[in-house]
Protein backbone atom coordinates (compact mmCIF):
# COMPACT_ATOMS: atom_id res chain seq x y z
CA UNK A 1 0.00 0.00 0.00
CA UNK A 2 3.06 2.46 0.68
CA UNK A 3 4.03 1.72 -2.67
CA UNK A 4 1.47 2.74 -4.52
CA UNK A 5 1.18 5.76 -2.27
CA UNK A 6 4.26 6.81 -3.36
CA UNK A 7 3.86 6.05 -6.82
CA UNK A 8 1.20 8.13 -6.72
CA UNK A 9 2.98 11.32 -5.33
CA UNK A 10 5.23 10.92 -7.53
CA UNK A 11 3.48 10.63 -10.57
CA UNK A 12 1.77 13.79 -9.53
CA UNK A 13 4.80 15.59 -8.45
CA UNK A 14 5.95 14.82 -11.86
CA UNK A 15 3.12 15.73 -13.55
CA UNK A 16 3.03 19.27 -11.63
CA UNK A 17 6.59 19.68 -12.54
CA UNK A 18 6.16 18.85 -16.23
CA UNK A 19 3.08 21.78 -16.16
CA UNK A 20 5.40 24.28 -15.07
CA UNK A 21 8.24 23.21 -17.29
CA UNK A 22 5.53 23.92 -20.12
CA UNK A 23 4.05 27.06 -18.64
CA UNK A 24 7.23 28.88 -18.30
CA UNK A 25 8.88 27.08 -21.82
CA UNK A 26 7.41 29.68 -23.62
CA UNK A 27 6.57 27.00 -26.22
CA UNK A 28 2.92 26.89 -26.32
CA UNK A 29 1.95 29.78 -29.16
CA UNK A 30 -0.56 32.25 -27.27
CA UNK A 31 -0.90 34.32 -30.69
CA UNK A 32 -4.22 34.66 -32.12
CA UNK A 33 -2.58 34.14 -35.62
CA UNK A 34 -1.14 30.61 -34.02
CA UNK A 35 -3.42 27.42 -35.11
CA UNK A 36 -3.84 24.96 -32.04
CA UNK A 37 -3.59 20.95 -32.65
CA UNK A 38 -6.95 19.27 -32.90
CA UNK A 39 -6.13 18.24 -29.06
CA UNK A 40 -5.53 21.85 -27.85
CA UNK A 41 -8.97 22.92 -29.49
CA UNK A 42 -10.59 20.02 -28.23
CA UNK A 43 -9.95 21.04 -24.78
CA UNK A 44 -10.51 24.09 -24.73
CA UNK A 45 -13.60 23.88 -26.84
CA UNK A 46 -15.17 21.28 -24.36
CA UNK A 47 -14.09 23.12 -21.45
CA UNK A 48 -16.00 26.00 -22.85
CA UNK A 49 -19.07 24.17 -23.59
CA UNK A 50 -19.28 22.20 -20.50
CA UNK A 51 -18.32 25.07 -18.03
CA UNK A 52 -21.21 27.43 -20.44
CA UNK A 53 -23.44 24.79 -19.93
CA UNK A 54 -23.00 23.64 -15.92
CA UNK A 55 -24.08 27.39 -15.44
CA UNK A 56 -26.76 28.79 -17.60
CA UNK A 57 -29.26 26.00 -15.83
CA UNK A 58 -29.93 28.64 -13.12
CA UNK A 59 -30.83 31.16 -14.84
CA UNK A 60 -34.36 32.03 -14.60
CA UNK A 61 -36.58 32.50 -18.27
CA UNK A 62 -38.44 35.86 -18.38
CA UNK A 63 -42.05 35.87 -20.06
CA UNK A 64 -42.38 34.37 -23.36
CA UNK A 65 -44.14 37.06 -24.47
CA UNK A 66 -40.54 38.96 -24.25
CA UNK A 67 -39.52 37.41 -26.76
CA UNK A 68 -42.65 38.51 -29.59
CA UNK A 69 -42.47 42.36 -28.34
CA UNK A 70 -41.58 44.51 -31.23
CA UNK A 71 -40.40 47.44 -28.99
CA UNK A 72 -38.20 44.95 -26.76
CA UNK A 73 -36.62 43.10 -30.11
CA UNK A 74 -35.98 46.81 -31.06
CA UNK A 75 -33.92 47.24 -27.79
CA UNK A 76 -32.09 44.33 -28.55
CA UNK A 77 -31.43 45.31 -32.08
CA UNK A 78 -29.77 48.77 -30.84
CA UNK A 79 -27.50 47.45 -28.61
CA UNK A 80 -26.57 44.15 -31.21
CA UNK A 81 -26.13 46.47 -34.28
CA UNK A 82 -24.14 49.28 -31.54
CA UNK A 83 -21.67 46.19 -30.08
CA UNK A 84 -22.15 43.07 -31.71
CA UNK A 85 -22.33 43.31 -35.63
CA UNK A 86 -18.67 44.16 -35.98
CA UNK A 87 -18.01 40.44 -34.78
CA UNK A 88 -21.01 38.44 -35.19
CA UNK A 89 -22.15 39.96 -38.39
CA UNK A 90 -25.57 40.61 -39.57
CA UNK A 91 -28.25 39.97 -42.24
CA UNK A 92 -26.83 41.82 -45.44
CA UNK A 93 -23.54 42.63 -43.34
CA UNK A 94 -20.28 41.22 -43.17
CA UNK A 95 -18.71 41.38 -39.44
CA UNK A 96 -15.82 44.01 -39.34
CA UNK A 97 -12.10 43.16 -39.97
CA UNK A 98 -11.64 42.61 -35.83
CA UNK A 99 -13.29 39.26 -36.44
CA UNK A 100 -10.64 37.89 -38.72
CA UNK A 101 -8.32 38.43 -35.99
CA UNK A 102 -10.22 36.27 -33.57
CA UNK A 103 -9.07 32.79 -31.85
CA UNK A 104 -11.75 31.40 -31.88
CA UNK A 105 -13.40 33.27 -34.67
CA UNK A 106 -16.80 34.10 -32.93
CA UNK A 107 -19.73 32.50 -34.77
CA UNK A 108 -22.61 33.95 -37.35
CA UNK A 109 -25.24 34.08 -34.92
CA UNK A 110 -27.90 34.34 -37.74
CA UNK A 111 -26.10 30.86 -38.36
CA UNK A 112 -26.05 29.32 -34.76
CA UNK A 113 -29.01 30.60 -32.51
CA UNK A 114 -31.68 28.22 -33.78
CA UNK A 115 -30.03 25.42 -31.67
CA UNK A 116 -28.80 27.90 -29.10
CA UNK A 117 -31.20 28.17 -25.80
CA UNK A 118 -32.32 31.42 -24.81
CA UNK A 119 -30.55 30.38 -21.26
CA UNK A 120 -27.56 30.15 -22.76
CA UNK A 121 -27.97 33.25 -24.64
CA UNK A 122 -28.58 35.29 -21.71
CA UNK A 123 -25.34 33.92 -19.78
CA UNK A 124 -22.94 34.14 -22.59
CA UNK A 125 -24.54 37.67 -23.26
CA UNK A 126 -24.13 38.63 -19.61
CA UNK A 127 -21.09 36.62 -18.32
CA UNK A 128 -18.74 37.04 -21.53
CA UNK A 129 -16.24 33.51 -22.36
CA UNK A 130 -12.61 34.44 -21.39
CA UNK A 131 -9.77 33.54 -24.08
CA UNK A 132 -12.69 34.52 -26.87
CA UNK A 133 -12.98 37.70 -27.47
CA UNK A 134 -16.75 37.87 -25.92
CA UNK A 135 -17.05 40.13 -23.36
CA UNK A 136 -19.23 40.42 -20.18
CA UNK A 137 -22.37 43.06 -21.22
CA UNK A 138 -23.76 42.37 -17.52
CA UNK A 139 -21.39 44.62 -15.77
CA UNK A 140 -22.86 47.34 -17.92
CA UNK A 141 -26.49 46.31 -18.70
CA UNK A 142 -29.14 44.98 -16.89
CA UNK A 143 -30.83 41.51 -17.31
CA UNK A 144 -33.51 43.47 -19.17
CA UNK A 145 -31.09 44.98 -21.81
CA UNK A 146 -29.92 41.67 -21.95
CA UNK A 147 -32.98 39.65 -22.52
CA UNK A 148 -33.92 41.80 -25.17
CA UNK A 149 -29.99 41.43 -26.46
CA UNK A 150 -31.16 37.75 -26.40
CA UNK A 151 -35.05 37.88 -27.93
CA UNK A 152 -33.48 40.57 -30.91
CA UNK A 153 -30.63 37.66 -31.51
CA UNK A 154 -33.04 35.15 -31.88
CA UNK A 155 -34.97 36.74 -34.23
CA UNK A 156 -31.98 37.20 -36.65
CA UNK A 157 -32.52 33.21 -38.58
CA UNK A 158 -35.38 34.46 -40.31
CA UNK A 159 -34.25 38.24 -40.69
CA UNK A 160 -33.86 39.39 -44.70
CA UNK A 161 -31.23 41.90 -45.24
CA UNK A 162 -33.91 44.12 -46.07
CA UNK A 163 -35.27 43.84 -42.44
CA UNK A 164 -32.27 44.63 -41.17
CA UNK A 165 -31.65 47.67 -42.62
CA UNK A 166 -35.49 48.49 -42.01
CA UNK A 167 -33.96 48.63 -38.70
CA UNK A 168 -30.85 50.77 -38.95
CA UNK A 169 -33.23 53.33 -40.57
CA UNK A 170 -35.44 53.42 -37.71
CA UNK A 171 -35.82 56.89 -35.78
CA UNK A 172 -34.88 56.76 -32.34
CA UNK A 173 -32.30 53.67 -31.81
CA UNK A 174 -30.09 56.16 -30.03
CA UNK A 175 -28.41 54.67 -26.97
CA UNK A 176 -27.27 57.41 -25.18
CA UNK A 177 -30.06 56.90 -22.37
CA UNK A 178 -29.63 53.82 -21.83
CA UNK A 179 -27.71 52.37 -18.75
Amino acid sequence: MQKVFITIVSLAVLATLAGLLFIYSGIYNVAATGKDSSLISWILETTRERSIDKRYENVALPDKSVFQDPKTINVGFAHYNEMCVGCHGAPGLEAGEARDGLNPEPPILAHVVRNTSDKKLFWIIKNGVKFTGMPAWGPSHSDEKIWAMVAFVKALPDMSPEQYKALQNQPGMDMSDDD
